[in-house]
């Protein structure tokens, strides 16, 4: 029997649609989008109320690596807050804040010197009055649920808008919500790479 051909596509998910290809409550899915070949599925998620890199395959070995926590794939989001934190906040970000009762991974954190350049939401944010909001860019080597609105919410800075805008490699670049396309030669190559450098590194010698 002939091996299944490993496809590879990016989709910049919208706000209100479900990271998974059908819904029996009749909510926007996948499915309404792409379109996309019957065999590959979704590597982790965004909630329905987070925008931005949907990353699809059936390469199951990729899916492994973007999503075993011993790998520590990178993923970067740009988090609009409630109110502006302090140095002092975003260090903690950086370090490590309890989430459940489990400290956090060390991050990288940096609050962003003016809004970035992302299409409106369909749905307006809903701001407190005499209250400014801020964006920081912050990214992650682990994936717990709903885990960045649970890691501002922590420092005392809610998430009213959350983005991924690149996982390792990936980046949406120009793309719009709503837009797929499936990845070029050169994305397709840095994936491998990265599997192979994972996979076969070699283990350090004790001292």
């Amino acid at each position: 029997m002939a091996s299944r051909k490993h496809e590879y596509f990016m989709l910049y998910k919208p706000y209100g649609v479900l990271s998974q290809f059908t819904d029996r409550g009749g909510r926007q899915t996948l499915n309404n989008y792409g379109p996309f070949p019957p065999t590959v599925y979704p590597v982790g998620r965004l909630d329905a109320d987070s925008e931005g890199l949907l990353f699809l395959t059936n390469d199951t070995m990729l899916k492994e690596y973007l999503l075993e926590p011993r790998f520590e794939h990178p993923r970067t989001y740009w988090v609009q807050v409630e109110g502006v934190p302090e140095e002092s906040a975003l260090r903690q970000l950086e370090e490590g804040v309890l989430v459940e009762g489990h400290k956090t991974k060390p991050a990288d954190v940096r609050l962003m010197k003016e809004e970035p350049p992302l299409p409106p939401r369909p749905v307006p944010i809903r701001f407190r009055k005499h209250v400014p909001t801020s964006w920081i860019e912050l990214t992650l080597r682990e994936g717990r649920n709903r885990q960045v609105r649970k890691m501002t919410a922590a420092i005392g800075h809610p998430t009213l808008r959350l983005v991924r805008v690149q996982m390792g490699n990936l980046s949406l670049g120009s793309m719009l919500p709503g837009e797929s396309r499936p990845l070029d030669e050169a994305e397709r190559e840095e994936l491998k790479k990265q599997i192979q450098m994972k996979y076969h590194k070699k283990p350090r010698r004790a001292p």
